[in-house]
């Protein structure tokens, strides 16, 4: 079994209740971290594991992007400054139609793994079509990632109606069902997108094979105010009656509740996955994170897809929610450095059923660990690295990346895969879609 002693200036493990570290070191032994503990001891008791000398980087749990649409890269910045409905209904829903395949998902899904793993992203929340693609990429980054069973009522090029987009989606479940790398959501897109019968259906599916949920809802005003017309109460209140609010849920955007909605979520252990910049983009709004985050809700943090927010950038997410909920609330002490990176990290993991393998660096969980240098001059002087993490550094100064104990970003180059081979392919594929 390989033995690996990673040896860094600062160790911020994100265990309840421990700080910033020094004179710390981490050894991974095959897929999980088998040592935490002051660097001179596991240098003495372990001469014979390779050492890795991080001297002015942070070590870290990898971020976990609660919400993406990975194979959207492939439409970054085809559509700019719209709406949701506009953008989705006269833009990206139409290019969908015509170009969306199974090839063309794994390209983009992979595109976009290359810069999830650059960023310091070592697990994808991701929603899309033709999820034996998205397995496909995900496994042969290296990279972790929940995988949709996607459904929409309508008919796309991908399937012809609900049970159609169930039954493919159930398929690729089975054929990678034992990946380690891998697991499945029941993932409904939207409250007005998909009907009762069809949330039943999922709902039911997610119990039978001890799936999460995943699905946007309360994006934008003008759902809310739709499904208020259409079913007589606004989209959470339907859903909850429907029986999906729950601790499967993972409920992305929620960016319009109100207090007695943020009290059933937290009845529920409902997980919401924030995603700031594209709700900024959209003129969505700004979510309640910081009344979310009083009321005991687990928040994670998400980039959405890179077609409506462009970067799929966790560590801007990270500043960005944590500046959201200051800039706000008028309370600059709300969502201070370390809760920001709580909510990439464990609760990502908690979002997602996973925090008793990851989220932080603790013995018996996999080693998923990112080192982020702090040696720039845009980084220094260093008093708190924690906060640095949030307030100064960004997915550049990200060096060296391990996913379930393998080295996947070493001094900022792919180990799995060819990524200029890859953005070749991008850009001819995207040639094409111009014409």
């Amino acid at each position: 079994m390989k033995t690996t002693l990673l040896l860094p200036r600062w160790l911020l493990s994100m265990k309840p209740g421990e700080g910033v570290l020094e004179g710390q070191a981490l050894l991974i032994e095959g897929e999980r971290i088998a040592a935490v503990g002051a660097r001179a001891d596991l240098l003495s008791a372990h001469p014979q594991a390779e050492r890795i000398e991080l001297a002015e980087h942070v070590l870290m749990p990898g971020l976990i992007n609660s919400h993406t649409h990975s194979a959207m890269s492939l439409l970054r910045g085809v559509a700019d400054d719209l709406g949701l409905m506009d953008w989705l209904n006269n833009h990206i829903w139409p290019l969908e139609k015509r170009w969306v395949s199974h090839e063309w998902t794994r390209l983009g899904s992979l595109f976009s793994a290359a810069e999830a793993l650059r960023g310091g992203v070592t697990t994808l929340n991701d929603m899309y079509f033709f999820p034996e693609a998205m397995a496909e990429a995900a496994l042969q980054a290296g990279i972790r990632a929940a995988v949709s069973i996607n459904v929409i009522d309508f008919p796309t090029g991908y399937a012809s109606g609900p049970d159609d987009y169930i039954a493919k989606g159930l398929a690729a479940y089975q054929k990678f069902k034992g990946e380690k790398l891998l697991q499945f959501t029941s993932s409904p897109h939207a409250p007005y997108t998909v009907s009762d019968e069809t949330f039943v259906k999922l709902r039911d599916m997610a119990e039978q094979h001890d799936m999460r949920i995943h699905c946007h809802i309360h994006e934008t005003q003008d759902e809310v105010d739709g499904g208020l017309k259409q079913f007589g109460v606004r989209p959470l209140e339907r859903l909850e009656k429907l029986g999906l609010m729950n601790e499967r849920m993972i409920a992305v955007h929620m960016v319009h509740l109100t207090d007695d909605e943020i009290g059933m979520l937290a009845k529920n252990r409902v997980h919401i996955a924030h995603n700031a910049s594209s709700n900024l983009k959209l003129a969505s709004g700004i979510a309640r994170v910081a009344d979310l985050d009083k009321a005991g809700v687990n928040v994670a943090l998400g980039t959405d897809g890179a077609a409506s927010n462009n970067r799929q950038d966790m560590f801007e997410e990270i500043r960005q929610a944590a500046l959201l909920a200051k800039g706000s609330t008028g309370q600059p002490t709300v969502l201070n450095a370390r809760r920001a990176l709580e909510m990439a990290t464990l609760g990502g993991a908690k979002a997602l059923g996973r925090e008793r393998d990851l989220g932080s660096l603790e013995v018996g969980k996999l080693a998923d660990v990112i080192a982020v240098d702090l040696s720039a001059p845009e980084c220094r002087p260093v008093y708190h690295a924690d906060a640095q993490l949030v307030y100064v550094a960004a997915r550049e100064h990200v060096s060296d990346v391990w996913v379930q104990g393998e080295q996947v970003l070493k001094a900022r180059q792919l180990t799995r895969f060819d990524l200029s081979a890859v953005v070749a392919q991008v850009e001819d594929t995207v040639a094409k879609m111009k014409n």
